[in-house]
């Protein structure tokens, strides 16, 4: 898959899938902005891509407020010229708790950063790949954008949310030769995961037909290939990277 000389956007890019998605974009040739609201995490992410001879910025920018989201493209396009691909990627996972006791601020929050971010994101990116002539969108959905799960209203309610915005999206701009697809992980070993106690995380594994938990590289080699020419056929799709979670 060969990125080279493609101007790359990745939100949430300071640890985890965002990170993977990043070095791997790198290493297929793409010069790569890393946003995030960590500065520390994110130098790290630009360390390990320029390291390897990539070229990378970081960016700092809330996805939840537009204003950043606008700051981001204009940065990329002074930057590198152009924007060829964006990934949005930040997300949090909010509060555990039953619809009828969930917290408001809970509630606000992971929409806002969830589903509002991305369609922010979406928003001014797409101007950007128009003005380029055509482009890739990756937005990252999760199981629980097809699938309930309890004490996660908010979670669920925003993936969901992202997979019909990206159908939508995909709609409009398929004319522009702008693609966009969404992405659907299953419970991946990050450092959030991997802070759980050993009972929590064999409980994860056993929701798993595989047998285990997803790696972030495992993410970061569909997105990549959904940002390449080689996926130029796929638009408005939802693409599960799930160990057969969504199989049962």
């Amino acid at each position: 898959m060969n990125l080279e000389d493609k101007a790359a956007i990745v939100t949430g890019a300071s640890s985890g899938i965002g990170r993977a998605i990043a070095v791997r974009l790198a290493t297929a040739g793409a010069r790569v902005v890393v946003s995030d609201v960590d500065e520390e995490g994110g130098a790290e992410t630009v360390e390990l891509i320029t390291g390897q001879g990539g070229q990378a910025f970081f960016f700092e920018a809330d996805t939840s407020k537009p204003q950043d989201n606008e700051n981001l493209v204009k940065e990329a396009e002074k930057r590198f010229g152009a924007l060829h691909i964006a990934v949005n990627n930040a997300g949090i996972g909010g509060p555990s708790a039953p619809v009828a006791d969930y917290p408001l601020d809970g509630w606000e929050k992971v929409l806002a950063i969830n589903l509002s971010g991305v369609f922010y994101g979406m928003r001014f990116q797409i101007p950007a790949m128009k003005r380029t002539g055509g482009g890739s969108i990756v937005n990252m959905a999760s199981i629980l954008g097809q699938v309930g799960f309890r004490g996660s209203c908010a979670y669920v309610a925003a993936k969901h949310g992202v997979v019909g915005l990206t159908k939508n999206a995909a709609l409009e701009y398929a004319p522009q030769g702008i693609r966009v697809n969404s992405v659907g992980p299953a419970f991946i070993k990050t450092p959030l995961v991997d802070s759980l106690d050993e009972k929590t995380k064999s409980g994860l594994v056993d929701l798993h037909p595989i047998g285990r938990l997803g790696e972030a590289s495992e993410v970061a080699e569909l997105v990549v290939w959904l940002a390449s020419d080689e996926a130029s056929f796929v638009t408005g799709a939802y693409y599960a990277v799930d160990g057969g979670y969504l199989a049962q």
